[in-house]
């Protein structure tokens, strides 16, 4: 089964732009700021997306939705590291949506997580290639 290609944005990921800007004076984005990373592609007849969820506790902080043609991923991070005389927190929110391919079976979708990836697959049907005749009706 062949899917058309996806365009590439016009303008790259925000969180790739933060990624290559340069510190300044020891800023960095907060954690709340940050996207979750994603790749998608078509994998035989399944539309695919994989996204970076490194020290995310899948069972608690994730929640996937599929409405209207796309695919949303929430994720909540809540992490503590307590040491002798230290202690350090990061958390944030993050999301993340794509919209489904043409034949995408919403009620089909399956997800599992592994070493922080997170691998959802979404079933695709074969699109029609027929065209469908409208009939006209006359309004007396």
């Amino acid at each position: 089964m062949s899917v058309p290609a996806r365009r590439q944005p016009l303008l790259p990921d925000l969180s790739d732009w933060f990624e290559s800007f340069p510190s300044l004076m020891g800023w960095r984005p907060m954690a709340s700021l940050q996207a979750i990373r994603v790749e998608d592609f078509v994998d035989g007849d399944d539309y695919v997306v994989r996204a970076e969820l490194p020290g995310i506790d899948p069972d608690n902080d994730v929640e996937i939705t599929v409405r209207g043609g796309v695919l949303t991923i929430r994720a909540e991070r809540k992490e503590e590291k307590s040491e002798k005389n230290r202690s350090e927190f990061r958390y944030g929110s993050f999301v993340r949506s794509v919209r489904l391919p043409e034949g995408a079976k919403e009620d089909s979708v399956n997800a599992a997580y592994k070493d922080g990836i997170l691998t959802v697959r979404v079933p695709l049907s074969q699109p029609s290639t027929e065209a469908k005749k409208i009939t006209i009706s006359h309004d007396e």
